[in-house]
């Protein structure tokens, strides 16, 4: 569960530099705020798939771009693509999940 923990903080920690680092101006069309939801909502996605016990184990990079959430990787079944986006899904700003999730 400590390492839950950990993990979870260190996601926190780089949402929020990131956060920091999108306050610097940039040739992106996503204002401050639009970059600090995205990061947040990549943290929250993470989180839930780090928490989940039949994830946790698979490399899922995750990606969000106003609400919309990439999943990419690869994981060993179907029902574990499946798992990824239905608990992305239920998650509170997710608009839509594109899904590249490779099963091996």
């Amino acid at each position: 569960m400590s390492k839950l923990n950990l993990m979870l903080r260190i996601l926190l920690t780089l949402a929020l530099v990131t956060s920091v680092a999108g306050c610097a101006g940039g040739k992106t069309h996503e204002s401050t705020g639009e970059y600090f939801d995205n990061s947040a909502l990549t943290t929250k996605v993470k989180a839930t798939i780090l928490g989940d016990s039949k994830l946790k184990v698979f490399q899922i990079n995750v990606k969000s771009y106003k609400g919309v959430v990439q999943l990419s990787g690869f994981v060993d079944s179907p029902g574990a693509v499946e798992r990824a986006v239905e608990l992305t899904r239920k998650i509170k700003g997710v608009k839509s999940v594109n899904n590249s999730l490779i099963v091996k």
